[in-house]
């Protein structure tokens, strides 16, 4: 590259940050979402960077545990498609955004009261979250995705999980922190100072998504794109994509079960399982900016080379008891996570009518909880009984979500010729 090109690059960036966070149009929208996630993201996945291991401490088994992770993502996602269509009919995004960040952020403070044994309150908590998290995503996603029309589909939705992820990466250096502090005190009762400590975060986001309805009252108006479609139809492509993200859902082992694997190899002490947890969504907010910018330009192929990638993670991280090994597992399981939280979404935005774009990504977003809530369930079976075949079934899964990845790309593309006709 030129000088002058790399010039003009770095001229592009400054514009986009400056846009971003001195702005009032669109991508200032976006941005300030952003830092809403950024809050909610350092409490619910701070908390998740040792949910693992406490459920554990207060009683839960491995196939437990991958049972309520399962069941969480289950009713935090199939319960989307009924929030969607609320939020549709009724156009009242910001109030189901505003109540689903409150219940979500707020049952994590509340881990830090469950008693010794108290595992099945534990659950019912995690649980809880994820419905919080159900009744905003929808809406807030289509209030997204009206900005992202200004400024891309995924450059809008990656920017958003890019500041996302930051509260991410921070709220498990949080916990990291308070692990040393209380270094000579039980894990469990560190682990209590540690969700009593999120409920901070968790106040600043609501503060902030209020700020946010203040400011922006009706996002809608940044799409000024025509749409000729007012009813949502199964096209052919997006009944590929639901097959496709289904797979991926179902192949792809959620972190406790990772938590649980470092702490019972002997590798990862308890203070270092947040510090993974933190390197996992470093990667996953570095991920989401580059395969956001590459799903403008390449669409779906993005989403290719990022699962092809991502379902190299379970050999290492279940297959050895090598550190590094299982770090780079991590890594890769970073990337896959980046690309499912942006392009994923972002490829339903373009296919959806503008009209019906929560109940699309409630249907979305319900098919995919499913297939995690059966993946999670067996793998988490299976990682008790049987980790050979839970490798095998995940990297299996994953593999043959790139092909109908590829599948729906060609379909896209036919689509999108018959429109233009």
């Amino acid at each position: 590259m030129t000088k002058d090109g790399k010039n003009n690059n770095r001229s592009k960036l400054n514009s986009f940050v400056a846009s971003a966070f001195t702005g009032s149009g669109a991508l200032a929208f976006i941005t300030l979402m952003g830092i809403v996630s950024l809050f909610s993201d350092m409490t619910h996945e701070g908390a998740r960077s040792i949910l693992g291991e406490y459920l554990s401490l207060t009683g839960a088994s491995g196939a437990a545990i991958g049972f309520v992770s399962g069941l969480g993502e289950l009713l935090g996602y199939g319960l989307r498609i009924a929030s969607g269509m609320i939020a549709d009919r009724s156009k009242k995004y910001w109030t189901m955004v505003i109540l689903g960040y409150t219940v979500q952020v707020m049952a994590i403070p509340a881990l830090a009261l469950v008693p010794d044994q108290g595992w099945i309150i534990a659950c019912s908590l995690v649980v809880m979250e994820r419905v919080g998290k159900a009744i905003k995503k929808p809406a807030k996603n289509t209030l997204v995705s009206f900005a992202s029309a200004e400024v891309g589909q995924g450059m809008g939705f990656a920017w958003q999980e890019f500041l996302d992820q930051l509260g991410a990466f921070l709220g498990p250096v949080i916990l990291f922190v308070i692990s040393r502090i209380n270094a000579g005190d039980s894990s469990l009762h560190t682990c209590r100072i540690s969700f009593l400590f999120l409920g901070i975060p968790g106040i600043i986001t609501v503060l902030l998504v209020l700020l946010a309805r203040h400011k922006y009252p009706h996002p809608e108006e940044f799409d000024k794109t025509p749409d000729t479609r007012e009813k949502f139809v199964f096209r052919k492509d997006f009944i590929f994509y639901m097959v496709a993200i289904c797979l991926f859902a179902f192949g792809f082992i959620d972190f406790p079960i990772i938590t649980l694997q470092g702490s019972r190899s002997g590798e990862f002490p308890l203070y270092t399982l947040s510090l993974l947890y933190a390197l996992a969504m470093a990667v996953d907010a570095v991920a989401a900016l580059f395969f956001g910018w590459l799903f403008d330009r390449a669409g779906l192929k993005s989403l290719m080379i990022s699962t092809t990638l991502s379902a190299l993670f379970p050999v290492l991280i279940f297959s050895t008891e090598n550190p590094g090994l299982m770090t780079l597992g991590i890594v890769f399981w970073g990337i896959g996570m980046g690309a499912q939280e942006s392009i994923m979404k972002a490829a339903v935005g373009k296919i959806i009518p503008r009209s019906m774009r929560s109940t699309g990504f409630g249907i979305f977003e319900t098919g995919f909880g499913i297939a995690w809530f059966l993946g999670s369930w067996i793998t988490g079976y299976l990682y008790d009984h049987n980790v050979t075949l839970m490798i095998g079934i995940s990297v299996t899964a994953q593999l043959l979500a790139v092909v109908f990845y590829g599948i729906t790309a060609h379909r896209s593309s036919g689509f999108a010729k018959q429109e233009k006709n």
